[in-house]
């Protein structure tokens, strides 16, 4: 048996593994890195059970004549696909077909994506699901510190530092094993979490660890600005780093005065004094009182809403006031959540952006991705719609008829999910890439199966900036295929220009090449060269002489804007779009739990993840259960202007009385994205998904669903089938 080093195939953190095929299966083990030393969660311990999944996706299907989808071969899918996209497109035009991109996509298959959407079908609506993820925290930013990197420091700084403010990030069930770089600053008293909930995470504060702030949902903004109001009140504030290294205070600090810390506790419901330490604790942390080191982090909770950039700019604005970005030992980042949230936006899946992080209306970037593409840069099509708009515009007269899916399942994981499924369903072609089928894959025209991690070559991007490689440990079952062997295929059919490569390092060699000199610069880097060093961070560019060593640690000498100044960017609230009333007087807001991932589809297929997590569920406080009559058990249905939603309830004192929380890893009936708000940041595009208003009410259980768990298997438009169970796994912790 060999074994094989390469790294988790879920979340950001991209905990190292070493798998081990064996008779019996795929072991896997936690292998030492700086970011889990070793440790993995429950989903890294049983990754390798979805590889054996028993409803594996191994043979392409197309939906036949009488609805169901049938076995065909690759050669006919294939010769199908082509087909209906030349005819689509020679009815309606190029942009007639869209493609939809996910963030767990390797970067080679990033890359190789975006440039099949605009060189070989023409069109310019493509999109990914990062934009459900990351693009307020990106476009935040970009707009202020003039780059776009999750973490621009390594995440083993965060051990040294003494006060850390995390908002609306769990890391505690979304990624275990960083929780372990919170212990300086809980040794110190100085982790601050801001959550509606007592989290997981919220709860390594107590016993003098740190503080919990638990505002009203959303009201983050809001909280920010008071905290920025008292560092320039009480003159916290490192005015000498303000006066060199900034532009745009004054703006930043005129709003931040009319938020003084009892305008906020009224709004948000966060004591004033607790505001007040929170400001003094992070200030007597920051290298300009002396302090160790303290980072402001943000998360998907303050992320995922209609003023998330502005919330992200007010989280950087605090941590400019107290002179923390640029500084070793402290700064400001967003914790990315999908495996390859970072690479999937850098190399083009995104509706505006070329490789490297250029912008696609750009003349320059436009000529140079062209000159490695092959073809004439008025080729590439302009800006595409974003996500939601993409996805609303489905089916209709003036949107796209055709879709191609490729590592993303929308019918769970879109805001306004019904009416995403309405908007699907309207397509003329809708084609599903995946390795099991998944409720979109389900409801597809065509589906063609792919590989999974472990079955492939390719990198990811880390959400501190490190490019790592995943590295092939077995082989794939018979007839699955590589999606950079599918792209080449249909290219050859449409007959696309330029070079189709599959094997993984030649497309590395390409984006590397099609990156060079942009914001998000992989010009210096290859498979051979990660595979010898493992510890290249972005950018890395091209070099005359020795290699570049990389960028683990941005903007100490300066931020790659115009004037090498970060900017303040002066925001204020005006509240989340779907605010409480009179027919839906409760917030609701959503999340995860430690066992799945994302929307389920591969977690729902380990049954040991199934049988700790089985269904979804709704967290009530005790006095507004008692309110309605429930009890922990009883099934409670949720309202919104958008839909309904069912599920048992959980009664526990960690919610606010004024709210409920649901996780987002199930579909049907339960799936809570059919409640929540699709409404977008007009910045970023990001949908509002962590907060809306609700009713609350005890469901008739008489009529009640089956309860949510594995997922079901429903190959035709109407009666649902059975899914075999998954092979089990032992969960070890």
């Amino acid at each position: 048996m060999t074994t094989v080093a390469t790294h988790c195939p879920y979340c950001a953190l991209q905990c190292a593994q070493t798998l081990t095929p064996g008779p019996a299966g795929v072991s896997v083990s936690g292998r030492d890195f700086p970011t889990n030393r070793g440790g993995l969660c429950q989903k890294g311990w049983t990754s390798a059970s979805v590889l054996t999944a028993a409803d594996r996706l191994t043979t392409p299907l197309v939906r036949g004549e009488g609805g169901e989808l049938e076995p065909t071969s690759w050669e006919s899918a294939l010769d199908a696909v082509a087909l209906r996209l030349r005819e689509i497109r020679a009815v309606h035009g190029p942009n007639a077909v869209a493609v939809f991109g996910g963030g767990g996509l390797t970067n080679e298959k990033a890359y190789q994506l975006g440039k099949f959407a605009r060189i070989a079908l023409g069109t310019a609506n493509v999109d990914y699901n990062g934009r459900f993820c990351m693009s307020s925290a990106a476009a935040a930013a970009n707009r202020s510190l003039g780059i776009d990197r999750g973490l621009p420091f390594p995440l083993t700084d965060l051990g040294g530092a003494q006060a850390v403010l995390l908002l609306g990030s769990n890391l505690a069930e979304t990624m275990p094993p960083a929780v372990a770089h919170l212990s300086g600053a809980r040794a110190a008293g100085g982790l601050v979490v801001v959550d509606p909930r007592v989290s997981a995470t919220a709860a390594l504060t107590d016993d003098g660890a740190g503080l919990h702030l638990q505002p009203v949902p959303g009201t983050d903004l809001v909280v920010l600005l008071g905290l920025l109001h008292v560092v320039f009140a009480e003159g916290l504030a490192d005015t000498a780093y303000i006066d060199s290294r900034t532009t745009g205070v004054e703006d930043a600090r005129r709003l931040a005065a009319t938020w003084w810390p009892e305008r906020v506790e009224q709004v948000a419901g966060v004591p004033a004094a607790r505001l007040r330490e929170t400001a003094r604790r992070l200030a007597a942390a920051s290298p300009s009182r002396g302090g160790r080191g303290a980072y402001v982090l943000t998360g998907r909770g303050v992320e995922q809403s209609t003023q998330g950039t502005a919330t992200v700019n007010a989280a950087i604005n605090l941590a400019l006031a107290l002179g923390l970005p640029g500084r070793v030992g402290s700064g400001y980042g967003a914790v990315t959540g999908q495996g390859n949230g970072q690479g999937g936006r850098e190399h083009g899946q995104k509706s505006d952006q070329l490789p490297g992080y250029r912008m696609i209306d750009d003349p320059a970037a436009r000529a140079h991705v062209a000159s490695v593409w092959g073809v004439d840069p008025a080729l590439i099509p302009g800006k595409g719609k974003p996500a939601v708009e993409l996805l609303a515009s489905l089916g209709r007269d003036d949107g796209p008829r055709a879709m191609l899916v490729h590592g993303a399942n929308l019918r769970v994981s879109a805001p306004n999910s019904g009416q995403v499924e309405a908007r699907l369903d309207a397509l003329d072609l809708l084609v599903v890439c995946d390795v099991v089928p998944s409720e979109t894959a389900q409801r597809a025209d065509v589906v063609l199966p792919v590989l999974q991690w472990a079955e492939e070559e390719g990198t990811m991007t880390s959400l501190e900036g490190r490019v790592l490689r995943r590295r092939k440990a077995l082989d794939a079952p018979k007839g699955a295929r590589s999606e950079l062997w599918v792209w080449r295929e249909l290219a050859g059919r449409l007959g696309a220009p330029g070079t189709w490569d599959t094997e993984a390092s030649l497309v590395f060699d390409e984006l590397a090449r099609a990156s060079s000199g942009g914001r998000a610069d992989y010009g210096g880097l290859s498979h051979a060269r990660l595979d010898a060093e493992p510890d290249l961070y972005w950018p890395c560019p091209t070099s005359a002489g020795d290699p570049h060593p990389g960028t683990p640690r941005l903007f100490l000498d300066a931020f790659p804007t115009a004037d090498g100044r970060a900017r303040f960017v002066a925001v204020d609230d005006r509240g989340p779009a779907d605010d409480v009333h009179a027919g839906a007087p409760i917030h609701l807001v959503t999340g995860r739990v430690l066992q799945h991932y994302q929307s389920g589809a591969q977690t729902r297929r380990v049954e040991s993840l199934v049988a700790a997590a089985p269904e979804p569920f709704v967290e009530m406080h005790p006095v507004l259960a008692d309110r309605h009559g429930i009890v922990t058990g009883d099934r409670v249905t949720l309202t919104s202007a958008r839909g309904a939603v069912t599920a048992p309830a959980r009664v526990t004192e960690t919610v606010r009385p004024d709210t409920v929380f649901m996780p987002f890893h199930w579909g049907s009936d339960g799936s809570v994205n059919r409640v929540t708000n699709d409404a977008t940041d007009p910045v970023s595009g990001m949908p509002e998904f962590k907060v809306c208003a609700v009713s609350v009410a005890r469901a008739d259980t008489s009529s009640a669903p089956t309860p949510a768990g594995q997922p079901s298997t429903d190959w035709s438009r109407t009666a649902p089938a059975p899914t075999p169970a998954a092979a089990a796994t032992e969960v070890r912790t």
